[in-house]
């Protein structure tokens, strides 16, 4: 089983002066934490990070554990290039910017992977009321939130699957909606409100607080 965990973006909307992954967090960069969670899991037997070329020998000390590859510009480059190292046969994809997440929450989507799902991702009930507008701002209609799930990582695929929603790469957010332009099934589990994602200055002083 491996994890794979991009983290070459530089995560703009931080604000921060170095790209997101390598951000202190209570000591830790976000990176170490992420790798960390992965281990302690005890269900990961490769970890692969893809980050920035120039920052290679940087996050190879900060989590010698791990195999270190060269990311791409776009999310998907880097989840690629950690794809083509492992031979694993189901592999894990966790997003760097999401530290605090509990080493449980990979191994119940290693658990549903294990059971005969192909395509798995924790996800959260949608707590806000949602709106759609138009192109003036205005409510056209209130979305059915009960049918909605705020989707969060480590997602979790069979490596071929994974392998073949990249071939045909499209625009996508996160790696299963990928795999759902191959009209595969994806299968929601329960998620974590702590495996947020550090997105915003707000989010940093949160998990900043939390850690």
């Amino acid at each position: 089983m491996a994890a794979l965990i991009p983290a070459a973006g530089m995560g703009t909307r931080l604000g921060e002066s170095k790209p997101k992954a390598f951000v202190e967090v209570g000591g830790s960069t976000l990176l170490e934490r992420s790798v960390a969670a992965a281990r302690e899991s005890g269900v990961i037997d490769d970890i692969v990070v893809a980050v920035p070329e120039e920052l290679l020998d940087r996050a190879q000390q900060l989590v010698p554990a791990a195999r270190v590859v060269v990311g791409g510009a776009e999310r998907s480059d880097s989840v690629r290039a950690a794809l083509a190292v492992t031979d694993a046969e189901l592999v894990l994809v966790h997003d760097a910017a999401r530290p605090l997440t509990p080493p449980a929450l990979f191994v119940a989507v290693v658990d549903a992977l294990r059971c005969g799902d192909a395509a798995v991702v924790p996800g959260l009930p949608v707590a806000d009321t949602l709106k759609r507008v138009d192109d003036a701002q205005f409510v056209t209609d209130t979305v059915d939130r009960s049918i909605l799930r705020a989707v969060q990582t480590p997602q979790g695929f069979a490596a071929e699957l994974l392998r073949r929603a990249h071939a045909g790469a499209q625009d996508a957010t996160d790696d299963a909606g990928l795999v759902e332009a191959l009209g595969v099934g994806v299968h929601v589990i329960d998620g974590d409100a702590m495996a947020f994602k550090v997105t915003t200055p707000f989010d940093l002083r949160l998990a900043r607080l939390l850690a």
